[in-house]
């Protein structure tokens, strides 16, 4: 049994669409399937393009000396 790299349960929507491409004010979706709709909608034929998601970025931790210090 493989393991996935990416979730399976990924809720729908647009921004995430292979099909869909993003507008130049970033809150619609000019799909080719639906025309203009929002970020947030989803249709039957979403299909997941995972390289459109962007990560979230890393929470920074602080770190003291006596941190490193046996």
């Amino acid at each position: 049994m493989t393991k996935s790299l990416f979730d399976p349960h990924i809720v729908p929507a647009c921004r995430y669409c292979a099909y869909g491409m993003a507008s130049s004010d970033g809150q619609t979706i000019l799909c080719p399937k639906k025309g203009v709709v929002t970020s947030g909608y989803s249709c039957r034929r979403f299909q997941y393009d995972p390289l459109k998601r962007k990560p979230q970025k890393p929470v920074r931790q602080t770190f003291q000396q006596e941190d490193f210090t046996i």
